[in-house]
């Protein structure tokens, strides 16, 4: 069963790939790319890079390359409001899409295999060491003010998680009628407000530009203590979301109508 894994960061896929060992590089089109095999299924990880553009354009090349039963979306989020700790996993029952203060509801991930990811997880629980949770997924292509997003929000929404991708990856996986799977885990609480911005650290096609990072710290030294902080819990929260994956992907069962040959 051939399933498609993206993440953008690095620091998103590493944790993944040491507990999946042996895999091998496989590369797809101009994306860093691997290929493994967890329990009866066979993987393909794409690295996007950062940002709305690069998802949907690693997205596309995933899905022809390989044309993957399954998407999973997977990678870091900042929570909005209290609810969820540094280092939770979150699956996502929906997902939205926010642009210059407009919000706008998307296709949801598929219910059926995300219930199922949900139960592999919780019965994988005494192995697992992270709180499970529920949660709504919010893409914007810049580092928001939580605070003012908050405002847009309807007040029921279940667990609301920030994060650059997830929108693209589900456009993409719907205008191919593939199935997808959300997941991410939480690198910065909701009191965590991040004074810096996703510009002053990139470059223009969104890649980190340590000149620029290094230009940032020289400007804004208050912000050294949120790296230092962001960095050590997005290390937790790799684990926790390395863990959960292999977990959720070693249980998953398709329905043979999603079944598709492996390409490559």
């Amino acid at each position: 069963m051939n399933i498609g894994l993206i993440a953008a960061m690095p620091e998103e896929c590493a944790p993944l790939l040491r507990r999946v060992r042996p895999y091998r590089k496989a590369g797809i089109g101009r994306f860093p790319g691997w290929r493994f095999t967890v329990g009866c299924h066979e993987i393909r990880l794409i690295r996007s890079g950062m940002g709305i553009s690069h998802a949907a354009e690693a997205t596309a090349a995933l899905i022809a390359a390989h044309r993957p039963a399954l998407l999973v979306s997977f990678g870091f989020g900042g929570a909005v409001k209290q609810g969820l700790a540094t280092g939770d996993v979150v699956l996502a029952t929906r997902l939205f899409r926010c642009e210059a203060g407009n919000l706008t509801h998307l296709d949801d991930p598929d219910r059926e295999l995300t219930d199922q990811a949900r139960e592999a997880l919780a019965n994988h629980g005494a192995s697992l060491t992270f709180q499970l949770r529920r949660g709504e997924f919010i893409t914007t292509d810049r580092i928001e003010n939580k605070r003012e997003l908050s405002a847009l929000l309807d007040p029921d929404m279940e667990n609301p998680l920030l994060e650059m991708e997830t929108a693209a990856v589900a456009q993409v996986a719907a205008a191919a009628q593939i199935p997808l799977i959300a997941v991410r885990a939480v690198s910065d609480s909701a009191a965590e407000e991040l004074d810096f911005t996703i510009a002053e650290f990139t470059d223009g096609t969104m890649n980190i530009s340590i000149p620029r990072v290094l230009m940032t710290l020289a400007r804004k030294p208050r912000i050294l203590p949120q790296l230092l902080r962001l960095s050590r819990n997005s290390r937790m929260a790799g684990e926790n979301l390395a863990a959960g994956i292999v977990s959720m992907l070693g249980a998953l069962r398709l329905p043979s109508s999603l079944l598709t040959p492996t390409r490559g």
